[in-house]
């Protein structure tokens, strides 16, 4: 969703909740109908699900910031980084240029898009979109080995002005593509990417060479990120223009397929059908909503499964992610996340 730069919007979703290290009981959270919740969330903007289905984490995109994991059997959450147990350990072969870990005082390291490859046995690696002390992709361990997951911060990749990061997704090879939603500073700001103007683009990051533009990845708003199992292509949600493209990845001539979606298209996530699930904010001055739609990434046709009217308990969805028989939403505001029967 939006960067932190922008004051007005960090306002409006600045939690008065403040988050201890103990667990946070879901009892408080009441259904609505057949949409239930998980609270004691900070503006939970992306969550992934760690390989074996028992964990979620979500992100902090407002208040103290960090990150949390959820329990998916009990569905009680708790901070995962800082916390007790939590650890740093640079890997400085592979992130020769990070400066050490972020600064996580003072509500200086709120969390965006997230990204989960899997590791080879129970140690995972986790990708997280940091703003606050630093503009950043930050790298964790996530061992899943003990009664709940251990984090384990191994490195960065700091962004060059002035890009302003969303999302982000790894490569094969270590590196990883990020998108540049808003860049720090650019003239017009916030009203730029409203209107659906080109103000971003897609950079990637390796070892070594570092920080690059990705051919064709110009975007306005440029959000949520895939990439397909081979590595050709790269599937982008374009939150300005209300869009979704896909684009090839390392060939030349560069291809590009777009297609309209008619909401504010956010993250995006594989489903286990072989769909993209697509999440965002839709409406107007007469009501808005949340919508998640499944996108068929060869022939980019769309259909919708989630609308949900924005109330006080939920609103403003941001990314949707498969637990089971269930749909899990983020969103970039509020103390919960929202769960839904599966269609």
């Amino acid at each position: 969703m939006r960067t932190l730069s922008l004051t007005l919007l960090t306002l409006s979703i600045w939690l008065t909740w403040s988050p201890g290290l103990s667990a946070q009981e879901p009892a408080a959270c009441s259904a609505a109908g057949d949409v239930q919740f998980v609270c004691g969330q900070q503006a939970p903007e992306d969550l992934v699900v760690v390989p074996g289905a028992e964990w979620v984490v979500a992100s902090a995109y407002s208040g103290s910031g960090g990150l949390y994991v959820i329990r998916v059997s009990d569905r009680t959450s708790m901070r995962a980084y800082p916390a007790p147990g939590a650890s740093q350990r640079l890997d400085a072969q592979t992130y020769p240029t990070c400066p050490g870990p972020p600064d996580t005082t003072e509500n200086r390291f709120q969390t965006h898009g997230l990204y989960m490859q899997a590791g080879p046995a129970s140690v995972h690696r986790l990708y997280v979109v940091g703003h606050g002390g630093r503009e950043s992709v930050e790298v964790f361990e996530v061992d899943v080995r003990g009664s709940t997951p251990a984090l384990t911060w191994i490195g960065c990749a700091v962004a060059p002005d002035p890009i302003g990061l969303n999302s982000v997704r790894a490569l094969a090879d270590g590196g990883f593509v990020a998108s540049n939603f808003l860049p720090r500073g650019a003239p017009g700001g916030f009203q730029a990417v409203n209107k659906g103007e080109l103000n971003g683009e897609l950079w990637e990051w390796h070892t070594g060479p570092g920080w690059s533009k990705v051919p064709g990845g110009e975007a306005s708003g440029a959000n949520g990120l895939e990439i397909s199992d081979d590595g050709r292509w790269i599937y982008v949600a374009a939150w300005g223009t209300q869009s979704f493209f896909r684009l090839s990845h390392g060939r030349t001539p560069v291809e590009r397929n777009e297609v309209p979606l008619g909401f504010r298209v956010d993250n995006i996530r594989w489903a286990r059908d072989g769909s993209i699930l697509a999440a965002g904010q839709g409406g107007g001055p007469g009501g808005q909503y949340t919508s998640v739609v499944k996108i068929d990434p060869d022939t980019l046709a769309v259909r919708e499964i989630i609308r949900h009217p924005n109330a006080e308990a939920f609103g403003a969805g941001t990314v949707a992610v498969e637990v089971g028989d269930t749909i899990w939403v983020g969103s970039f505001r509020g103390d919960r996340l929202a769960v839904f029967p599966a269609p």
